[in-house]
């Protein structure tokens, strides 16, 4: 296939991708992603192909229906499915330009991808997966014009804080980082909360990073009050990346906490 050219099926592209194999690459994968037994990765396997060239090809898949997606959403390689998940991000932004942000076929439309997007959480089975899509999907959608008033949509992302499932967890804090991108920190410090004793280190990570994130892009009054609260019992991960662009002497301050 030209490189110009777009795709217009999911075995078209899973094809392109299995093509771009990288052995040494994905065994580099392997091991970042902790894919041994026990890991949380375990299981998974990867082509070895870059981010930056996924998103590419994503671009030249981005008309794919949802049919053709879910056989990418389905995919045994790693970097298939997150090429599904870049062309459904893709897909859902184009649906909020300023034109189409008020456009009822458009609101249908965004709400089928998110629905679609729930159904398949399944499939965003590590960080990165969660990560690259959740915020600009689940995030922005809460945002934005939906036949889902305000408290159904916190219900769907409290019902993900409460799943048994690392990965829908870990969705319900990254997709905060849209609502710190708008100025509203109500949902960072509500899922922040929500999981604060959690035992998983990938969930400390998480926290700390929105909760740090929250500081920069909201106010940085707001982290100390939520610290001043918290700090003790929080994993001292967490409370490390919370205070990370604090001057030297008060992350000593917060850590002796």
């Amino acid at each position: 296939m030209n490189k110009k050219e777009y795709f217009t099926t999911a075995s078209q592209v899973t094809a392109y991708m299995q093509a771009l194999a990288n052995e040494q690459q994905a065994r580099h994968l392997m091991r970042f992603f902790k894919t041994k037994k026990g890991d949380y990765g375990f299981g998974d396997e990867f082509l070895g192909i870059k981010v930056p060239v996924t998103r590419e090809l994503a671009a030249r898949a981005k008309s794919l229906p949802l049919t053709e997606v879910n056989v990418l959403l389905d995919s045994q390689w790693h970097e298939v499915r997150l090429c599904g998940l870049l062309v459904l991000v893709g897909q859902f932004e184009k649906l909020c330009s300023k034109r189409l942000l008020h456009d009822s076929d458009a609101i249908e439309c965004r709400d089928t991808i998110v629905q679609f997007y729930l159904d398949h959480a399944h499939s965003a089975n590590n960080w990165d997966l969660v990560d690259l899509s959740v915020y600009k999907i689940l995030g922005h959608w809460l945002f934005v014009p939906s036949h889902f008033s305000d408290e159904e949509k916190i219900t769907i992302i409290d019902k993900l804080a409460s799943s048994n499932d690392l990965w829908q967890q870990r969705m319900s804090v990254v997709c905060t980082m849209w609502p710190l991108m708008v100025g509203d920190a109500s949902f960072t410090l509500r899922y922040a909360e929500k999981h604060l004793n959690h035992t998983h280190d990938l969930m400390h990570k998480a926290v700390g990073w929105l909760l740090r994130e929250m500081g920069k892009r909201v106010s940085m009054d707001l982290l100390r009050d939520f610290l001043s609260h918290h700090a003790a019992e929080m994993p001292r991960t967490a409370l490390r990346y919370a205070i990370e662009h604090m001057s030297g002497d008060e992350r000593r301050q917060w850590m002796k906490k």
